[in-house]
């Protein structure tokens, strides 16, 4: 391969399938990084209590928004993370990169 003159963008698409085993510590956890955000409520359509509700509800929700997908490249030399997407599905596999959507 050429060497290239600079950052090249890559995509890894992943699936990764994980066991919960306690489905109530998944939600406190997200429920705790929650309200460690420095998130101005003020500007959003909801309020705390309510988005919280929506976590406690809703377990994949919940197990998304605390997967660390950000730590993929650690670890690797010269790999800087800079975004992803993260969504957590109950239910058999399938591909939602053939149209199924998501």
């Amino acid at each position: 391969m050429d060497e290239q003159s600079g950052p090249v963008t890559m995509h890894i698409y992943c699936r990764v399938e994980v066991i919960v085993t306690d489905p109530a510590a998944v939600i406190d956890h997200a429920v705790a990084d929650l309200r460690a955000a420095e998130i101005d409520w003020s500007t959003e359509e909801d309020d705390l209590d309510a988005a919280v509700e929506e976590l406690r509800s809703d377990l994949a929700n919940s197990l998304a928004g605390v997967a660390a997908i950000g730590l993929l490249g650690n670890g690797i030399p010269g790999v800087e993370f800079r975004g992803g997407l993260c969504w957590a599905e109950q239910g058999p596999a399938r591909d939602p990169f053939r149209g199924e959507g998501r």
